[in-house]
């Protein structure tokens, strides 16, 4: 979200906010792999201060721009989701991202997405076709 903002107007708030970002995926893969309770402790130390000053930053930020700038509106979307994010600090078990939920399920979307065509006959033989 803030990329996009940032590939479009260079915006110098959005690259501040990519590089918090950035110190918490940094953060995450120090300790990718080892067992949910380590996991858990290492990021009550190391990320959940970072994920708070994030937080605080976005508060500063969200005074500073209009709400209806693109970069406003991804602001407002990252705070009204702020819950949800910060999920990954109170369970080891957690990933960071559904990254990988993401892509293990791509191919079922992609299928599911095809299917739509297969009501008309050519559409029914291309989709065939496909799951060969």
């Amino acid at each position: 979200m803030l990329k996009e903002v940032f590939d479009r107007d260079g915006s110098e708030i959005a690259a501040e906010g990519l590089r918090r970002i950035a110190e918490f995926y940094a953060a995450e893969a120090d300790i990718r792999g080892i067992p949910p309770g380590q996991r858990l402790s290492a990021r009550q130390t190391r990320t959940t201060p970072l994920v708070a000053a994030f937080g605080e930053w976005l508060q500063t930020q969200r005074c500073k721009v209009s709400a209806k700038s693109r970069l406003g509106e991804k602001l407002t979307y990252i705070h009204n989701q702020w819950d949800g994010l910060q999920t990954f600090l109170t369970d080891g078990r957690v990933e960071i991202d559904s990254n990988r939920v993401e892509n293990l399920i791509r191919p079922i979307a992609h299928n599911r997405k095809n299917a739509l065509f297969a009501g008309h006959d050519e559409g029914g033989i291309a989709w065939g076709g496909s799951l060969r």
